[in-house]
This record gives C-alpha cells, structure tokens and sequence, in this order.
C-alpha cells in the first residue's frame, strides 16, 4: 500500500514538473511594407531572442510550447512552424534554428492583423493544457483589410488569449499608440516600441524577456 502511495505521489509530484507554463505564439509580419532585408532581421533578430540565455531558461525550465505564424493580407496566414514542446535547450535552439531558416511565404500583399489575431488564437486549443496562453504579433503598419483586429477582443479575452505587440516605427511613428488601442489585449499586455527594423533585434529579446519571466516593468 505504501509502495503504491509512493509510486502515485511520484507520478503526481513528475506531471506537475512538466506542467506547461506558457504557449507562445510567434506572429510575424510578412506584409508587402517588409522588403527582404527587413524580413531577415526580424527571423534572426528573434532566433536570437529565443537563443537569450534567460530567455531560453524560462522557455525550457516552464515547459513552454511554440509556434511561428507568418501573417500578412485577408486569407493570408500560415503556421509554418507548428506548436513545438520545448522540452530541452537542444530542442530550442532547434526550434530558433528553424525560425532563422523560415522560407518567407508571401511578400506583396496588405495587412490584416485581425485575422492573423483570429487564425492564431483558434491554436491554442491544440495547447490547452498551458497555463498561460500569448500572442506575441509584430507589425510595421496598421490594419487595412478585414476584420478589425478590436472586434476580436471580447473573444480573446473570453479564451484567456493574451496578445502583446511590437511596433516597428520604420514609417508609421504613432504605431505604437495604435497598437495600444487597438491590437493588444488581456491582463498585462504591452506594445514595445522599435524605431526601425534595425532596432527590432534588441527590442525582440526585452519583449521576450518581458513575457517569459513575466515582468512587469514598462520595457515603451
């Protein structure tokens, strides 16, 4: 009897050690205002994020699970990398590996961050067991098709979605005020500011910063 206690509470104490703490999922704009050479630094800037040593400690030791979703116009949004247990340090930097390499999937079309908002959040079913859900989208321009990315909040917030943002400033310098009223959403969510692509790299990694140890300071 005492062996059979012993074996469930051990079998207890190893689920809750592998308890998921964070689903991520990686938006990236791949709209027709992101030119190559922009694209690449936001796939290596944030391989590089996910490569931060406390980043990748948070990722590991919570058991997260991630996936990339390459976003741009209405009807254009595509998980090229699909939800990846991150289980080891081995298997993140595989999964970074990954997100550097990602063959863009389109390159000339609008923005429509609704329905990237919409197709990403009906991911999370497949993660339900994570403790916290997120969305983490970039973007270089304001919504211009579809649905509007706010019409979404009521429902995000009712499938505990949390969606955070960074704006690239390159050409639109009020972004971040837009994506402050009208892309983020849920109990803490934040928009950080990058004045340019250039900028992305080390903004990316404070935002990741931000999200996987969950701090609270204003990162703006």
């Amino acid at each position: 009897m005492h062996i059979l206690r012993a074996a469930t509470l051990a079998s207890l104490f190893a689920t809750q050690s592998v308890a998921c703490d964070l689903a991520l999922a990686l938006a990236v704009d791949v709209s027709g205002s992101v030119d190559t050479k922009e694209y690449r630094i936001q796939m290596d800037g944030l391989a590089a994020g996910l490569r931060d040593p406390v980043v990748s400690e948070a990722l590991v030791r919570g058991q997260a699970r991630l996936m990339l979703v390459q976003w741009t116009g209405a009807s254009r949004q595509r998980t090229t990398i699909p939800w990846t247990y991150i289980d080891s340090f081995e298997t993140l930097d595989r999964f970074a590996g990954q997100v550097a390499t990602d063959p863009r999937v389109w390159r000339n079309f609008s923005t429509a961050i609704g329905e990237a908002l919409e197709t990403t959040m009906a991911s999370f079913d497949a993660v339900s067991e994570c403790k916290r859900h997120l969305i983490d989208i970039s973007g270089d321009g304001i919504s211009n098709e579809g649905v509007e990315p706010s019409e979404l909040h009521a429902l995000l917030r009712h499938r505990g979605v949390t969606v955070n943002a960074i704006a690239i400033e390159e050409s639109e310098p009020d972004l971040t005020a837009y994506f402050f009223e009208n892309v983020i959403v849920g109990e803490g969510a934040f928009v950080v500011s990058a004045a340019g692509f250039a900028d992305y790299p080390e903004r990316i990694r404070k935002k990741l910063l931000r999200e996987v140890t969950q701090q609270t300071a204003d990162l703006r």
